[in-house]
């Protein structure tokens, strides 16, 4: 399956909550932190939520 790599680029500060805990479950704690997923139906849920605040490259 294929890989993604998503980094934070943008800060949570003002994020509502219910993003903030979107960018957690995505393993994403501060800014310019990377993580690589599989890329899910799941994921790419949970990406497209917090679209504004992160990067998402192919890994």
């Amino acid at each position: 399956m294929a890989k993604i790599k998503i980094t934070q680029i943008k800060s949570r500060i003002n994020a509502p909550k219910k993003q903030k805990l979107t960018l957690d479950a995505l393993g994403l704690h501060k800014m310019h932190h990377s993580v690589v997923k599989e890329d899910t139906p799941a994921i790419q849920g949970m990406v497209n939520a917090v679209r504004h605040l992160v990067e998402v490259t192919p890994a």
